[in-house]
């Protein structure tokens, strides 16, 4: 890649990740559908399915899903200089409203008017994780065995409060156990998600 176009790309990059990173309130799983719109739909860097194990491997990993997945999208497309161009973008916006937050915080400080804004934002954000999470399932749960898998880690999450690390690490060992013990049952799994894109 040239000079120019490379410089162009990584610039591109940091300015798609700063627009999510601006206009994204309550946090990672809020971010999904716009991250998705954005890298999926509007600029076509990864394919649907791609998107979906790019968020499941950036939620496996410690830290925030969004730094995480603009790191891996970031590197994807023009290596080391594209993930730090990403994840400058994404963590940017964060870093600029939570320093003029600091320095004006008696002002935000039990001030009705932000009080208000905040009240109209959260039930939105809520409605953002719903749909990324509908999305998400609509994409990964492909046969009986996912939906098995899925009710089980809904269960075992919300009733017995198991951890969310101990829910994937144990649904990675499922998936090696299936492809060790039943190869035919994953190859068809594996053939099922590739008709769908």
């Amino acid at each position: 890649m040239l000079r120019k176009d490379k410089f162009k790309m990584l610039f591109e990059l940091f300015l798609c990740f700063f627009k999510i990173g601006c206009f994204t309130f309550g946090g990672g799983f809020a971010m999904i559908p716009l991250i998705e719109r954005e890298i999926v739909t509007n600029k076509k860097w990864v394919t649907e399915e791609e998107v979906i194990d790019v968020f499941a491997v950036s939620q496996s990993l410690p830290g925030a899903i969004a730094i995480n997945t603009s790191t891996f999208i970031g590197y994807k497309i023009i290596g080391r200089a594209g993930a730090i161009a990403a994840t400058a973008g994404v963590i940017l916006p964060s870093v600029i409203i939570i320093t003029l937050i600091a320095a004006f915080f008696s002002i935000f400080n039990n001030n009705p008017v932000f009080e208000a804004i905040f009240s109209g934002i959260r039930p939105a954000i809520v409605s953002l994780i719903l749909i990324a999470g509908l999305k998400i399932g609509k994409s990964s749960v492909k046969d009986k065995i996912g939906a098995i898998i899925m009710l089980s880690t809904l269960t075992l999450v919300t009733i017995f409060d198991v951890h969310a690390i101990i829910a994937v690490v144990g649904g990675a060992l499922i998936g090696i156990t299936i492809y060790k013990l039943f190869p035919k049952v994953s190859e068809k799994i594996v053939n099922t998600g590739g008709d769908k894109k």
